[in-house]
């Protein structure tokens, strides 16, 4: 699978040691979510899987936080009324 058809949450754990069958029986998450919290774009990953992912792959909760929300910035202030 080409990196180009990952999502960033996907990006991410290619270049983690675990195989998404392992983050599977780690985190309660089945197959087929992991699966798709890797390739398909309009699957967001919710709080609670970031946090279980995290701990499964012992890192720090924010750091796949900080991944994923990276570049993202608030408006500029006169644009905020």
């Amino acid at each position: 699978m080409g990196k180009e058809t990952l999502t960033k949450l996907g990006l991410y754990l290619s270049k983690k040691p675990l195989s998404q069958a392992k983050l599977s029986r780690r985190t309660g998450i089945s197959k087929d979510r992991i699966s798709k919290l890797h390739i398909d774009i309009k699957s967001k990953p919710s709080i609670e899987e970031i946090y279980l992912i995290a701990l499964a792959l012992e890192v720090k909760y924010n750091e796949i936080v900080e991944f994923l929300c990276e570049g993202l910035k608030l408006r500029p202030e006169e644009e905020w009324d």
